[in-house]
């Protein structure tokens, strides 16, 4: 047999075109766009999402904090008791000095109007105590005293239940660290609360205190001033009773 002929295709030879369509690498490349942009907004959806959860830890350390914090018992309520009770004393002790007092000035008057009369009385007992009631007047002075110091007391009690609450507050979030979540900066600020509440109440009772203070001392200057009035008066009076007697035992005499 002999040799067949073989034809070839001549668009077979010719070279491929592999230029890529532009359109196609346009497409591609706003997809790598779109993944890139998807890719941060889920990140910064698992961002927030953490961030929330934290929320919520703080939120029930706080909450729990608030159910479980110790109520400190006061005892403020005593101090005041205490104290109340001391004035009532304070007052029902000058009620019956006052009417001492009266009887003894009622007592001086009666021997000026026998002497007045010129009738001879017989000694009254007691008139010769005026200078002792002098001593009772002292006791508004010891109230100032009471007063300064219950206000001392009650500084101290509202300073004491502070710390006792910065404490406890301490122990519940140190106890609460299990959750993962760093309190640090949740004990820090509450007790940089506290510790203002505590000096903001220093500071207040300090400036009570001063002020309280100058008006104790107007009160027991006044108290001072009806102290020596009243020991003039009463000086004046055995003077007048000493002169009475004297006269009446002239009189007794004749």
């Amino acid at each position: 047999g002999g040799i067949t002929a073989v034809s070839v295709n001549q668009s077979l030879l010719t070279p491929l075109n592999l230029e890529i369509d532009p359109s196609i690498q346009r497409v591609r490349k706003e997809e790598k766009e779109q993944i890139k942009t998807l890719n941060n907004k889920f990140a910064s959806f698992i961002d927030k999402v953490r961030f929330l959860e934290q929320q919520n830890k703080m939120l029930e350390t706080k909450w729990s904090l608030l159910q479980t914090q110790k109520t400190t018992r006061s005892n403020m309520s005593g101090l005041f008791e205490a104290y109340i009770a001391s004035l009532r004393r304070q007052l029902e002790g000058l009620g019956q000095e006052r009417l001492r007092l009266e009887a003894e000035l009622g007592n001086m008057q009666g021997l000026v109007e026998e002497f007045k009369n010129k009738s001879v009385p017989s000694p009254r007992p007691g008139s010769e105590r005026g200078w002792q009631g002098c001593a009772p007047l002292l006791a508004p002075l010891r109230g100032l005293t009471d007063e300064i110091n219950f206000l001392r007391q009650l500084y101290d009690e509202e300073l004491r239940e502070l710390q006792s609450q910065i404490s406890d507050t301490s122990v519940v979030l140190s106890m609460d660290n299990n959750r993962s979540l760093d309190l640090d900066g949740i004990i820090a600020e509450v007790k940089a609360q506290y510790e203002d509440i505590a000096n903001r109440s220093r500071a207040e009772a300090e400036s009570m205190y001063q002020i309280k203070y100058e008006e104790l001392k107007t009160t027991a200057g006044k108290h001072g001033d009806d102290l020596r009035n009243t020991r003039s008066e009463i000086n004046e009076l055995n003077r007048l009773i000493q002169r009475i007697q004297a006269e009446i035992e002239a009189l007794k005499n004749q």
